[in-house]
């Protein structure tokens, strides 16, 4: 095998954590002889203070070209300012939307030689196996109109979460395709009883589910979710929910 493959160290423990994983992967070359070509790009703080941008035009061509992607982190109390104009954390919304990275996967599984070193009891958390699937190109993080007003008699400030049919169904599609693999359960959650993108989220996956049969989807409330997950965490298989439930 051969590829490229860019390094983005980015900031705080992202250097660190992207070193490690290019020495991983070196060793993996020299025992089965592939050939992998790093080059090392900036983003995040790093990138505003060397070049005003949290995501250079330089660094999106760059991953573009490769084969692969290395993410490290960013942001950092240097550039936690509000009323910052340029921001860390512009440079990862950034890359997500230019590559077309709509799918962050999060697996969670215990190693039995941990469980005791969980905060849980150890029979909250034996046997937990969840790959959590998150949308990270719409919702409240890229919805339009976005903006704030400092007017004389108060401040206002707007974020609109939207989603589209498209940006749904892929994103619960991929979940059913991966549950297939496991235990063959998916759990979507939302905010149908209150939001309206929510409404339209269980509408499209009920309409995945009905393509597949073998695959059990139900349907859960983000804060119930939340406690769920404390209580019956070996209960989940495949999680799948919008950009900011699985933030939350």
């Amino acid at each position: 095998m051969k590829a490229t493959i860019v390094l983005l160290p980015g900031d705080g423990i992202g250097p660190e954590v992207v070193a490690e994983a290019r020495a991983v992967l070196e060793v993996v070359a020299h025992r089965f002889g592939h050939h992998f070509s790093f080059s090392d790009h900036l983003i995040g703080g790093a990138a505003i203070d060397a070049t005003g941008e949290a995501l250079p035009a330089t660094t999106l061509a760059a991953a573009k070209r490769s084969d692969a992607v290395l993410l490290g982190a960013v942001g950092g109390p240097k550039w936690d300012d509000p009323k910052a104009r340029v921001r860390p954390e512009q440079g990862l919304l950034g890359i997500r939307k230019a590559l077309g990275l709509y799918a962050n996967l999060r697996p969670v599984r215990v190693h039995p030689a941990l469980v005791a070193c969980s905060p849980l009891k150890p029979e909250r958390v034996k046997d937990v196996d969840i790959l959590f699937i998150r949308e990270l190109t719409g919702g409240l993080y890229f919805g339009w109109p976005k903006f704030r007003e400092d007017g004389a008699l108060h401040r206002r400030a707007v974020d609109t979460l939207e989603y589209r049919e498209n940006e749904i169904h892929r994103i619960v599609a991929l979940a059913f395709k991966l549950a297939r693999g496991r235990k063959k359960r998916v759990t979507s959650v939302d905010k149908a009883n209150v939001l309206e993108s929510s409404r339209l989220w269980r509408e499209i996956a009920l309409e995945v589910k009905a393509q597949n049969a073998d695959i059990s989807l139900e349907h859960q409330l983000v804060d119930s979710c939340a406690m769920r997950l404390i209580t019956h965490a070996p209960s989940f298989d495949v999680i799948v929910t919008e950009n900011m439930s699985a933030t939350s």
